[in-house]
């Protein structure tokens, strides 16, 4: 079977705080519940010190996910360490995750401390960790850039003070999988108590190695793994989660296994890529779009034989369906009802009934309804924010004239309200209308459009970010019509405006209390 290596996720951290990854803390909350359905075995809920509102996500996670356990980030400064340790303080099980540089041109350039005072810091920093928890990690930032003997002088500091977990973080995606499986054999051999620690891997994909370096940091004597789901996180991004899992599943002989329940990798993924609208490269391993799909004829005809000709992955595995239910206009309830079982998600009666609503609208407008259409129905169906504001009307007119919009909107008024708006094309009419609508001033600052399934009357997602009286917003919205989709994507960017500002008072009055 192999040893058990524990699978540390820091996709609401490491993963969240790359550009475009943004997430609130209600979706962080839903989607540390996935990872916990998911099986891992540590979730970092956070950076407390960052912003309060990664504060109030963290003691939210802590409170509401009970199984796995729940670790924060602290600099190995005082007031960082006292911010994680009070957001971990409603967690059933917490970890406090402190770190600093120890590669010299980190303390140099960055730091602007000394070798002794790093290990000051170090000795502070655990000594103040342990007093809120006794499951303290330490990491060494920049690990893999580290002078050798620097970095065994380190790890001892950090185990005499009680460090129970030793992170040595390939920070840049700098090494290769021989020198950092080296690496920790070395410190492993040379340091005192290092047998009484785990020793963990943290890995970015700069050089494309960092699935390839955290194996052989396993290979190594490693017993966690950091990682995220999709692989995202700073630049590159991080091990991917879901390739490391699956390499101990598929290739035993590499010695580990994890408690992860594979059969909801790509349910996590894709909630993941829908929360964030980042989404996996077609050909990404295990959740790519075309990771399962077998276009060559010889392809084909391998597969139709037997699946293991061209297939190590059963889709099954991972929790992607072989089978698909063709789903129409003249379908009703039971049959969604079952196809949605069939994808895994058991829907009450009121979310059912609420997508079927939708389903009926799309089925009139297709031929036919994919599964990826189900599953943008199903999450559009989330709703993160109260709908103060309805997108109620819309008409363009658009072509060889300029283009104009006609809109009604509901919202924190009486009745409905109307405007017509101009613009270089459709969408950016419609936006016209809007802003006339709310009496502000609406800048959009991107906009991407994603075919969810192929096809002319493919379903279209829309990701918008805009900027209303200098604040910035992000919403989605769904639809076969672009127009539509992107006036829905504006609507729902308003609507978590809204919700924002009433959480961002609470939170403010909270901390008050909490004396934050």
């Amino acid at each position: 079977m192999g040893k058990n290596v524990i699978i540390f996720d820091t996709t609401l951290r490491d993963g969240e705080q790359a550009p475009g990854n943004s997430l609130s803390p209600e979706e962080k909350l839903r989607l540390a519940r996935q990872l916990d359905a998911l099986g891992v075995d540590v979730i970092e809920a956070g950076f407390p010190a960052a912003s309060d509102g990664d504060f109030r996500s963290v003691r939210e996670v802590a409170t509401e996910v009970t199984r796995p356990v729940i670790a924060a980030l602290a600099r190995c400064t005082e007031g960082d360490i006292t911010l994680a340790g009070e957001a971990l303080r409603g967690a059933a099980r917490s970890r406090l995750h402190v770190f600093l540089s120890t590669s010299d041109l980190h303390l140099r350039e960055k730091l602007r401390v000394s070798r002794d005072d790093a290990l000051q810091l170090i000795q502070d920093g655990v000594r103040r960790a342990r007093a809120y928890t006794d499951d303290v990690e330490w990491s060494a930032e920049d690990a893999s850039r580290t002078d050798p003997d620097f970095l065994c002088r380190a790890v001892e500091v950090a185990i005499t003070e009680g460090a129970t977990t030793i992170n040595l973080p390939d920070t840049v995606g700098y090494a290769t999988p021989a020198e950092y499986g080296a690496m920790f054999r070395s410190v492993r051999e040379r340091v005192p108590g290092a047998d009484a620690v785990t020793f963990s891997a943290h890995c970015h994909d700069d050089l494309g190695l960092a699935v390839a370096n955290s194996l052989a940091a396993i290979q190594a004597g490693c017993g966690q793994v950091e990682c995220t789901v999709n692989g995202i996180g700073e630049r590159a991004g991080n091990a991917a989660l879901e390739e490391l899992v699956m390499a101990g599943v598929v290739r035993p002989q590499l010695g580990f296994r994890t408690n992860v329940v594979t059969q909801e990798i790509y349910r996590t993924s894709q909630l993941l890529s829908y929360l964030t609208g980042v989404f996996p490269q077609p050909n990404k391993a295990v959740v790519g779009a075309n990771a399962f799909a077998h276009e060559a004829g010889i392809h084909q005809h391998g597969m139709l034989r037997n699946g293991q000709t061209y297939e190590i992955i059963r889709p099954e595995m991972v929790g992607i369906s072989k089978s698909r239910l063709v789903l129409g206009k003249h379908s009703g309830r039971h049959a969604l009802d079952r196809r949605f079982r069939e994808l895994g998600y058991d829907l009450d009666d009121t979310r059912l009934g609420d997508i079927y609503r939708q389903f009926t609208v799309l089925a009139d407008r297709k031929r036919e309804i994919l599964d990826e259409d189900l599953l943008a129905l199903l999450h559009d169906s989330f709703q993160d924010a109260p709908e103060e504001y309805q997108l109620n009307h819309l008409r363009v007119v658009c072509g060889s004239i300029p283009a104009s919009a006609d809109v009604r909107l509901a919202g924190p008024w009486v009745g409905e309200r109307a405007a017509t708006g101009t613009g270089d094309g459709p969408i950016a009419a419609a936006f016209t209308a809007i802003s006339e609508i709310l009496g502000r001033q609406v800048e959009v600052i991107s906009l991407q459009l994603r075919s969810v399934t192929p096809g002319r009357d493919s379903v279209g997602q829309v990701f918008l970010q805009a900027r209303v009286d200098g604040k910035s917003l992000s919403g989605q919205g769904a639809s076969t019509d672009i127009v539509e989709a992107s006036a829905r994507a504006m609507v729902h960017a308003l609507n978590k405006s809204r919700h924002a500002e009433r959480l961002e008072a609470a939170a403010h009055n909270a901390n008050y209390m909490w004396g934050v």
